[in-house]
């Protein structure tokens, strides 16, 4: 695959304006965790903490869901803050900074939009999606499946619309069920799947998850066939 076009490396962006806020917000973590502060954020470690970045992220996804926007200020500083967080440990460890994350997050950014950064042409939102995919394939190209990268710990229903799409590109389909072009009635259609297993006595969550085993075997198998 050729690699495609990727911006110049000093992209001319807008004065960035000052944010004292979140200067606050890192000085408030720092100082949280430094000597003579909070003794339990001093214990936290990256492995530690997962279980609240979970319950963050789920919450903040309630937020959106609800288009409530208090609650979305509120879930959204939680989700930053968790960020703030795991950097000043990796940068007590003398890992990397909240810097290096923020400059790796810009660097990525603009050269995954050669088309706003670079002398690329994508005028629909299909073609964004296509060179993005073809710029993080050369970026990933080290990876040896279409499986690769995808989060095992995913929802089991976001895991399978996931790898619905990836085993696609290796010819693998799923036959599709008809069903109505409406999200409520798709919702109430799979309670009512679940409500059927539950009076079954089966599990329908285990269920599905045997199914996305099968389905990335399948892929595995096309992927030693080509």
């Amino acid at each position: 695959m050729a690699e495609p076009t990727r911006p110049a490396s000093s992209v001319a962006l807008p004065e960035p304006e000052p944010h004292p806020e979140l200067d606050l917000l890192i000085a408030v973590s720092a100082r949280l965790r430094a000597p003579g502060g909070c003794a339990w954020d001093r214990e936290q470690t990256h492995a530690s903490l997962v279980q609240y970045l979970v319950e963050e992220s789920h919450e903040l996804i309630d937020a959106i869901e609800a288009d409530d926007d208090p609650e979305l200020v509120e879930e959204l500083g939680d989700v930053l803050y968790q960020v703030v967080f795991h950097a000043d440990i990796a940068a007590e460890e003398g890992r990397f900074t909240l810097e290096d994350v923020a400059r790796h997050m810009r660097e990525k950014m603009v050269a995954r939009h050669p088309h706003v950064f670079g002398d690329v042409v994508a005028e629909t939102a299909d073609a964004v999606v296509a060179n993005w995919d073809a710029i993080k394939a050369v970026e990933k190209s080290h990876r040896t499946s279409v499986l690769d990268g995808i989060p095992a710990g995913m929802p089991s229903l976001a895991l399978s619309a996931k790898l619905l799409g990836r085993a696609e590109k290796v010819g693998v389909t799923v036959e599709a069920v008809e069903v109505a072009q409406d999200e409520d009635a798709i919702g109430d259609a799979l309670l009512a799947i679940v409500a059927g297993a539950r009076a079954s006595g089966l599990d329908a969550e285990r269920a599905l998850r045997g199914a996305i085993r099968r389905l990335q075997g399948a892929v595995r198998a096309a992927e030693s066939a080509a």
